[in-house]
């Protein structure tokens, strides 16, 4: 089971949370303020009322054998700078902010963040690659190289399964999961075959991604 702190119960900071903790994840959550952290507190696995840029607060909570630390201050540099540089000192070994704007994922990504996302530019950029190209349902960027698409099966894989396909050999892509009637169906075997309806999740670089797109 994967473990994560999430520092910062705003809006994203507590979704997250939630999210994490619904896919069976080990949760802490943590805030300052006792009323944020009562209204999370019945959807993760701990909740606490602390102060992340205490690094004693962070070693009594043994933050350094969490898998990821998620750093949801955004609106806070100092106090975003701050708890970052606690998380990397004590050795949690993945570290993810949330920035309000593209200066401020220039200061943490110096100060040693593994990764630093900007909400609202990352869900625009989604949407507009997915209204920009029409067989493309969804789209998460993982990378400047490679993101992970939604899209529906193309009408030359019906009735055909993976193994007839070999799509990451011919095609450099992997199928990641089928969502089928509504359900996502994410244990696929080599004798699984598309219908009608279904859609697909495929990861793989963006040259591949874009071939696929084309079938």
């Amino acid at each position: 089971m994967k473990s994560y702190i999430v520092v910062g119960m705003g809006r994203f900071g507590s979704e997250v949370a939630r999210q994490l903790h619904q896919l069976r994840c080990e949760v802490i959550a943590m805030d300052i303020s006792d009323e944020l952290i009562q209204q999370v507190a019945p959807y993760v696995t701990h909740a606490v009322v602390g102060d992340a840029q205490d690094k004693q607060v962070l070693r009594a909570l043994s933050v350094k054998d969490m898998d990821c630390a998620i750093i949801a201050i955004g609106d806070d540099l100092a106090a975003s700078v701050l708890v970052t540089m606690n998380m990397k000192e004590l050795g949690v070994p993945y570290v993810i902010c949330k920035a309000h704007d593209a200066t401020y994922r220039k200061v943490l990504e110096k100060l040693g963040a593994d990764r630093v996302i900007i909400p609202e530019q990352e869900q625009a950029q989604r949407l507009a690659k997915s209204l920009s190209t029409p067989n493309v349902l969804d789209y998460i960027e993982l990378s400047d190289e490679c993101g992970i698409i939604e899209m529906p099966v193309p009408e030359s894989w019906l009735g055909k399964d993976l193994r007839q396909l070999n799509v990451r050999a011919k095609l450099g892509v992997s199928i990641l999961a089928v969502r089928r009637n509504g359900k996502m169906q994410m244990s696929l075997s080599p004798d699984t075959a598309f219908i009608k309806g279904d859609v697909l999740v495929v990861l793989g670089d963006n040259q591949a991604l874009r071939k696929v797109q084309k079938l």
